[in-house]
């Protein structure tokens, strides 16, 4: 049996659409919090939507791993877990009901200058585990906001002072079950070797 700190790598769902559990209704409250400061009434009223309805279970994706992992360790991980979640559905356990996943990225941006000339800096979104773009990108709902004053930075390994400064995210993702698929495809056709 593995213990538990020689994982490299974890992922798994929690069911946040359970009421009345603490730790549940603080990350509900985080994500519709920042939701409600950073984005368009459309985005929060779809986020609230999901959140609020009992009737359609909403999974955390929780997935974890150690930066020097490659990503390529992410396919297996969540062909299993989707696995695990269809059988769950099959036998008609509570968790295989997620109709939704959400999934808060760590994320950075590079802090750029604006040249007036050249007019705003495109702000390319950089995920520190790449496998979850492909999540970003199958969202139906999905927002950022910054952890600038809770993070050192977004440096890892080495540099140099030349490097450009980053700016630390989070990225919150709705994703229907449904797309799962579609990211699963992607995920082979980019991650495997």
């Amino acid at each position: 049996m593995l213990h538990l700190s020689q994982r490299y790598t974890h992922s798994d769902t929690i069911n946040i659409s359970l009421s009345n559990i603490y730790c549940v209704e603080q990350v509900k409250e985080l994500v519709l919090g920042q939701c409600e400061k950073l984005c368009p009434a459309a985005v929060l009223e779809q986020f609230e939507k999901v959140l609020h309805d009992s009737s359609q279970a909403v999974g955390l994706l929780l997935s974890e791993r150690f930066i020097n992992v490659p990503p390529q360790i992410a396919l297996p991980l969540y062909k299993q877990l989707l696995d695990e979640l269809a059988e769950a559905q099959r036998t008609n356990k509570p968790s295989g009901r997620c109709h939704y996943c959400l999934l808060i990225s760590k994320t950075c941006q590079e802090v750029r200058r604006s040249v007036p000339a050249r007019g705003p800096p495109k702000e390319e979104l950089l995920f520190v585990n790449a496998e979850e773009e492909f999540f970003y990108e199958q969202a139906v709902a999905k927002f950022n906001y910054s952890v600038q004053e809770e993070a050192d930075s977004c440096l890892s390994g080495r540099w140099s002072f030349d490097d450009v400064p980053m700016k630390p995210l989070r990225t919150v993702s709705l994703i229907p079950m449904d797309r799962m698929p579609v990211i699963l495809d992607k995920l082979k056709e980019y991650l495997t070797v």
